[in-house]
């Protein structure tokens, strides 16, 4: 299973795979042709009471990465995102945050793992 993580900012690469933005909102400054999306499964994200309580302070990502694995136990979008790694031998999650480390899209992978 190739699950990657990439700012969507960065665009496209030969490596990427199946492109999936994992945001709830679109980024900012990027066109839809920019972003060279397959996917775009905005459920995935965690729900917008976590990211406002998060809001990407390092000091609370161990707890939120624990919330969000808490919702995505009950999260629909994760068997949908199972699918589509099953289907590609590649697949690369979008995110927008700044911190590569710090970001949902982490979060995410290493649960889908």
């Amino acid at each position: 299973m190739g699950v990657k993580i990439k700012r969507i900012y960065d665009g496209p690469g030969d490596g990427d795979g199946y492109r999936v933005l994992v945001d709830r909102l679109w980024p900012r400054g990027v066109s839809k042709e920019k972003a060279a999306l397959d996917a775009w499964l905005k459920d995935a994200a965690p729900s917008p009471e976590l990211r406002k309580w998060f809001g990407h302070e390092p000091e609370r990502f161990k707890e939120f990465a624990a919330r969000y694995k808490s919702e995505l136990d009950s999260n629909p979008a994760v068997g949908e995102l199972r699918g589509i790694i099953k289907e590609h031998s590649s697949v690369t999650l979008l995110y927008a945050a700044r911190d590569p480390k710090v970001n949902h899209a982490a979060v995410l992978a290493e649960y889908l793992k």
